[in-house]
């Protein structure tokens, strides 16, 4: 089998299966609990910085969907791209974890690249991407048997259409399904190239307040045109397009309400001028 080599391990996240587990397991100790709702939980959204930043939000999403299914495939959606860039797609193989190998669903992959113009990644060639890689440990920890279809999507209307069939067409092979959207927020400060707003706490609070919560809400109130468009007006999402087609998937799977589960910012671990929002939100 032809293996994606795990790129960021040892580096964003632990590089060997007992420091894996024991970092996932220490973010579980400091879980969210969801609310009491008897809701239907198919998806969300997850950050994808260093692990010691987002790692427990990310984690705090899977923990809350694990045991409520045992999924045949999970979908992913990533890639920090333009509205006119590519989809992107590694429709055979498998992706490296510290935690063991994680299959491509290759009939799923293969129905979409027959329906949708896709760039082919492979194995051995492709974009050294963090906004995948950094979900797939923890898809193996929580779902062990799941293989995946990891796409990157552009922030524009098309990507919804891809959210949408990918459901459709494991439904139709009557596989069970779980969607991720793979996507960060805000890049604040001269690292990023944005400081209107100046610099310290009164910037922070308006990255947390005023433009991370915009599409925050947006979010949570499942509206993926007006994700792509309040990403792209404002940068609150560096990952627009991923954020929208997971949204539009877990439309598709029958979710009807959503959940913020945990907000934070890079600047709460560790302040600084440049900072990134994340937050994790279930379907």
């Amino acid at each position: 089998m032809n293996v994606r080599k795990a790129k960021f391990a040892g580096s964003w996240y632990p590089g060997t299966e007992t420091e894996c587990k024991q970092e996932i397991e220490k973010f579980i100790k400091t879980t969210v609990s969801v609310s009491s709702k008897n809701i239907k939980r198919v998806g969300g959204i997850v950050p994808h910085a260093g692990w010691q930043f987002s790692g427990q939000i990310a984690t705090n999403v899977l923990y809350c969907l694990k045991g409520l299914q045992d999924p045949d495939v999970v979908i992913l959606f990533g890639m920090h791209l333009p509205s006119n860039g590519p989809n992107i797609i590694m429709p055979e193989g498998a992706w490296e974890t510290p935690l063991g190998l994680i299959r491509v669903h290759e009939e799923l992959a293969q129905m979409l690249t027959r329906r949708f113009t896709f760039e082919l990644e492979t194995p051995t060639k492709f974009y050294q991407d963090n906004t995948i890689e950094l979900q797939m440990p923890l898809i193996k920890y929580f779902f062990p048997d799941a293989k995946v279809v990891a796409m990157g999507v552009p922030p524009n209307p098309g990507s919804l259409e891809i959210g949408k069939m990918a459901v459709k067409y494991a439904q139709q092979s009557g596989l069970k399904v779980l969607v991720l959207g793979s996507t960060d927020l805000t890049h604040y400060g001269p690292n990023f190239g944005m400081t209107t707003k100046g610099r310290g706490r009164d910037a922070v609070n308006w990255v947390r307040y005023e433009n991370d919560r915009r599409i925050v809400e947006l979010m949570l109130d499942m509206e993926p045109e007006k994700v792509i468009s309040e990403s792209l007006n404002n940068r609150n999402a560096c990952c627009g397009g991923a954020a929208a087609a997971a949204i539009e998937a877990a439309k598709q799977l029958g979710a009807k309400e959503s959940e913020s589960l945990v907000y934070a910012t890079s600047y709460d671990k560790s302040p600084s001028d440049s900072f990134v929002g994340y937050v994790g939100i279930i379907y």
